[in-house]
């Protein structure tokens, strides 16, 4: 049996990663949850799922939860959330919060995997910013301690998947697919006037609110292409990103000898999500089953338009970290990306904001080699200031 911490569990990849533990209770053993906010979300997995330990991130949350569940291990704000990487006893950490705040843990986890705190540690990666400002950190330790990464998001684990059964065969190409965002095919002047609601519609995926609108500027895909980098070894000129409205082909990847494998599916995390947990075995799961004679054809177009330089802008930072060292470019993006990103969750900037404000800061950017976690920081801490003073905020 394996023993499953779920950081980020109130979320949309956590609660669906509850359902598969739910799901699969002689294989999965729930340990840890950790919520920031939906405390209320958290009391009902506590009840359903009886974990050893809970992290939290206010202080009054916690001495509540200590008051209504005695026996349970609670742990509190930033520090305790690394400190629960670090102590609690698990097999496999999924690690589904939303943003930079996902580094640390994941940093924590490793440490604790290469002192033999949690043997054979899988780190379940959903938080895409982890490798996004720390790739080249992440990576090295995960490969010292002997630490494997399993990612969940659907196009990496679509590509983890493809080169199952290839080691040593060198990838001739990465190719990720992008459903193109609600605004697939807007002009200009039809980006000037969409709304928050507009952008939260995604026409295929279900998805918390932050990822749903990187999704409409292709900010999230310009992530994973940097996630791509790290994850797999390859630099950017072999990274491509192919717009595939349908969302059934995951993405591909082509070898030397011309061959393409592809990952296929309806869109819906529980096959990332159940193979992150089995691998390398395959468990049954509620998934849909794809019948090609109805889907009939599936289109693949060139990415275009305004957030084309979403794209444009990954692959710039990209670049000048193969060229130079100088890798902070990405941690300035990502920062930048999520206090704009709330901005207009928060109807304070327009959509085109987003996306010209990103251009902006990296612009005025002074991009350097980064040599650790508090470079990190500073890096991200500078890029959000660089955002809120191009917005007025």
């Amino acid at each position: 049996m394996k023993r499953i911490a779920v950081f980020g569990s109130t979320g949309s990849i956590g609660t669906q990663a509850l359902s598969i533990i739910k799901s699969n209770p002689r294989r999965l053993k729930l340990v840890l949850l950790t919520c920031r906010s939906r405390i209320d979300m958290l009391r009902r997995q506590i009840e359903a799922l009886r974990p050893e330990a809970v992290a939290v991130e206010r202080e009054d949350d916690a001495i509540e939860l200590r008051r209504e569940y005695p026996g349970l291990r609670i742990y509190c704000g930033r520090d305790g959330l690394n400190e629960a990487a670090q102590t609690v006893e698990y097999d496999v950490m999924l690690n589904a919060i939303v943003g930079i705040a996902g580094l640390e843990p994941t940093l924590a986890a490793i440490a604790a995997g290469g002192t033999g705190k949690t043997s054979n540690l899988v780190i379940a990666l959903a938080n895409k910013e982890t490798l996004v400002t720390g790739g080249r950190f992440v990576m090295s330790a995960a490969a010292d301690a002997g630490v494997a990464i399993v990612p969940v998001d659907s196009e990496h684990s679509a590509i983890f998947q493809c080169l199952m059964g290839n080691d040593g065969n060198a990838i001739k190409r990465i190719m990720l697919t992008a459903s193109g965002g609600p605004f697939r095919g807007y002009s200009l002047e039809q980006l000037k006037s969409v709304t928050v609601g507009d952008a939260l519609i995604h026409p295929n995926w279900k998805m918390g609110r932050k990822i749903t609108v990187d999704s409409a500027t292709m900010v999230n895909k310009g992530l994973e292409i940097i996630e791509a980098k790290w994850l797999y070894g390859v630099e950017a000129s072999r990274i491509e990103v192919v717009v595939h409205p349908q969302s059934i082909v995951h993405s591909l990847v082509e070898y030397e000898d011309g061959a393409v494998m592809a990952q296929l599916g309806f869109p819906d995390m529980l096959v990332p999500i159940s193979y992150a947990f089995s691998h390398p075995e395959r468990w049954a799961t509620d998934a849909r089953n794809i019948n090609l004679i109805t889907l009939r054809s599936l289109q693949f177009d060139e990415p275009a338009g305004e957030t084309r330089r979403s794209l444009d802008m990954a692959y710039r930072v990209m670049r000048e970290s193969e060229e130079s060292g100088r890798d902070s470019g990405a941690i300035a993006l990502n920062g930048a990306n999520e206090v704009l990103v709330q901005l207009f969750l928060d109807g304070k900037i327009t959509f085109l904001d987003i996306i010209n404000t990103l251009e902006r800061v990296l612009d005025r950017h002074n991009s350097r080699m980064v040599k650790g976690i508090g470079d990190i920081l500073e890096a991200d801490r500078q890029a959000r200031e660089s955002a809120l003073s191009f917005v007025g905020r």
